[in-house]
């Protein structure tokens, strides 16, 4: 049993808020009755719930890995008419959405779901979700570089920090660093670097959660397990 407004979020009828609107005003039935008080529960499995006279059915939950390639938008559209994630699935399932963010010039890792509670538990920095990187930086990274973005660092007035790194090789050139980051501010990564005057030039996001990325090829998908969709959620 879950409350109405929670069963019209999940049909794509409306937000839960939304959806509360809706029963106060009368435009939801459940079982041929109109219904108006807010916290009605209904059996999904039973229930034949309507609104304006329409039946709403919940859509069956998806969540995707995607490797998403450099230079797609981690978005639904895009205003500027650039290519999406969403080129990368099929066009039945256009009713899902990115679950956080990758940069456009970022590659990686990243989750595809209808499922608004999954994609609340994975991505609001409150719940620590790990989601780590790998960044092949410009130049040699020392170790005292990653002791700094350990402790934290202040960049253009925000204070970002990683959880964990880890220097994978360096020389005077190139290095490449794995970093684990729990609250994933806008770009971070990039500007932890920034900050200590380094360049990234390619920077993958590997593993969220326990989900990762593996050899699933740029442009590529798979289902998540039932297993690794219970340890994001646990």
């Amino acid at each position: 049993m879950v409350r109405l407004q929670k069963y019209l979020a999940d049909a794509g009828v409306a937000s839960r808020r939304a959806a509360e609107k809706l029963i106060v005003d009368g435009r939801v039935a459940v079982d041929g009755a109109i219904v108006r008080q807010l916290g009605t529960r209904v059996d999904e499995r039973s229930a034949e719930v309507e609104v304006d006279g329409k039946v709403v059915r919940v859509r069956r939950k998806r969540h995707i890995a995607l490797h998403k390639p450099m230079g797609f938008i981690s978005s639904r559209k895009d205003p500027q008419d650039r290519e999406t994630v969403m080129d990368l699935l099929p066009r039945e399932w256009e009713n899902l959405y990115p679950v956080g963010r990758l940069d456009a010039d970022s590659e990686g890792l990243l989750l595809m779901t209808n499922d608004g509670d999954f994609c609340l538990r994975v991505s609001h920095p409150r719940y620590g979700v790990i989601k780590t990187y790998v960044a092949y930086v410009t130049g040699r990274v020392d170790r005292r570089a990653l002791k700094r973005m350990e402790a934290g660092l202040v960049h253009d007035g925000e204070r970002l920090r990683a959880e964990k790194t880890r220097l994978v090789s360096a020389n005077n050139s190139h290095s490449v660093v794995e970093l684990d980051l729990r609250e994933g501010k806008n770009r971070e990564v990039r500007r932890l670097f920034e900050a200590q005057g380094m360049n990234v030039e390619r920077l993958r996001r590997v593993k969220i959660g326990s989900v990762k990325l593996g050899e699933l090829p740029p442009g590529k998908w798979r289902t998540l397990t039932d297993a690794e969709i219970k340890s994001l959620l646990d």
